[in-house]
């Protein structure tokens, strides 16, 4: 049976209030502090399956907070997990703080202090459980908790559409498929936990930098290929496009910047060739995945300062002096533009 609160009948002066009261009762005690002067709207669905709740909330920009005092008023130690359906948040627990993003996943422990800042209205599925059924260390939780899980990768993105589904049909399940399930839930928790201590102590920058390298032998080894993008590297790789995008957030250089980049470079270092058989400038440009012959001229020019065709004169100019200095025939070579 699921229980639903919303503020949607509540009179104005009484929504703050009764969402502060909701929040709590659904999930655990906690301050919410709406962000908007205006009237506030939000609304919480809750069900159980055996010892897991799952509670999906839609709210208005708002800060919830949970203090020591509140802390004091629950009887369980839970952990819960947090999957960020639409809007964002700043998440803080443990010293650290995280900014999540839609789609994220966030672990976080009602034993101790956090907080969760919405700027804007916001959708987000809460997985509650209680902390023993974990069968982790304090320790290994607190390694997690404060920070975002990414789930473009490793189990983040297997276990985001499964807690999604889950979050939608968890009214539909009879208590003989409710409680094996939620035993489930507690292992792939685990694990999840699990996986990101290890990448804790394993380095998370060698992790990514890894990673980084991988794409970019992608980009290399795709250049000739017009569909390579963003989007088929993610697929690729099997990350998302946004975390692929956050990956070169510290590379100076996008992703569509960098496929265009390397193009160039291979296109000037075959024009600047000299041989019997030299292709055209459009045969060039298309070799190495450029489409568009005007596309391709424009972005040359706007990179080299020179015109595709007057690269490929003045490197191929100066291979003859070189050659009529050394007294060397010069190959007699036809070039169709």
């Amino acid at each position: 049976m699921s229980l639903v609160l919303t503020t949607a009948s509540v009179p104005d002066r009484d929504k703050v209030a009764y969402w502060n009261e909701a929040v709590s009762r659904t999930l655990v005690p906690m301050s919410v502090a709406p962000r908007d002067d205006g009237p506030f709207d939000g609304r919480i669905t809750t069900h159980h399956l055996g010892y897991l709740q799952v509670s999906t909330m839609e709210a208005d920009a708002e800060r919830l907070s949970r203090t020591p005092a509140l802390i004091t008023q629950s009887s369980e130690a839970l952990v819960a997990v947090k999957v960020q359906v639409s809007g964002t948040a700043t998440f803080i627990q443990d010293g650290r703080r995280a900014e999540v993003c839609e789609g994220d996943l966030v672990v976080y422990d009602t034993t101790r202090p956090y907080s969760f800042d919405y700027p804007r209205r916001f959708a987000t599925h809460v997985f509650q459980l209680p902390r023993r059924t974990l069968g982790l260390p304090d320790s290994d939780i607190r390694q997690v908790t404060g920070n975002v899980i990414g789930t473009g990768g490793g189990f983040g993105a297997m276990l985001l559409p499964f807690l999604t589904t889950l979050a939608s049909s968890a009214n539909g399940y009879p208590p003989a498929v409710a409680n094996p399930l939620a035993g489930n839930v507690v292992d792939l928790f685990a694990t999840l936990i699990a996986e990101q201590v290890h990448l804790c102590g394993t380095d998370l920058d060698t992790a990514r930098s890894h990673l980084l390298l991988r794409v970019r032998e992608h980009i290399d080894r795709n250049l000739g290929d017009p569909g390579l993008s963003p989007e088929s590297i993610a697929q690729a790789h099997r990350i998302s496009v946004r975390y692929l995008h956050r990956l070169f957030e510290g590379e100076g250089i996008t992703v569509g910047r960098l496929i265009q980049q390397r193009r160039l470079e291979e296109c000037g270092r075959e024009l600047a060739r000299r041989g019997r058989t030299a292709l055209t400038v459009s045969a060039v440009a298309q070799r190495w995945g450029f489409v568009s012959p005007a596309h391709f001229s424009r972005a040359f020019r706007a990179t080299y300062g020179v015109s595709p065709r007057e690269w490929r004169s003045l490197r191929t100019g100066r291979d003859q002096i070189v050659r009529s200095v050394a007294g060397t025939p010069t190959p007699s070579t036809t070039v169709a533009d």
